[in-house]
């Protein structure tokens, strides 16, 4: 399972799509990826990159086995 922190800075009344803030992913080794957006297409667009490298990494792992 994937887990990640999201903090929103600033988002705009009149557009709540526009928003500025970071996500940062959190994994087992205690290391944090931090990567800033300033939409909510670009958040989306991160949260699903992560899961798709993360899914090539574990496929490449079991077909190793």
């Amino acid at each position: 399972m994937d887990y990640y922190i999201v903090r929103i800075y600033r988002q705009e009344k009149n557009n709540p799509r526009k928003l500025v803030g970071v996500v940062e992913e959190v994994n087992a080794a205690a290391e944090a990826d931090k990567k800033a957006f300033t939409s909510m297409e670009e958040l989306w667009r991160l949260l699903n990159q992560a899961g798709d490298v993360q899914e090539k990494g574990r496929g490449a792992a079991s077909r190793r086995k």
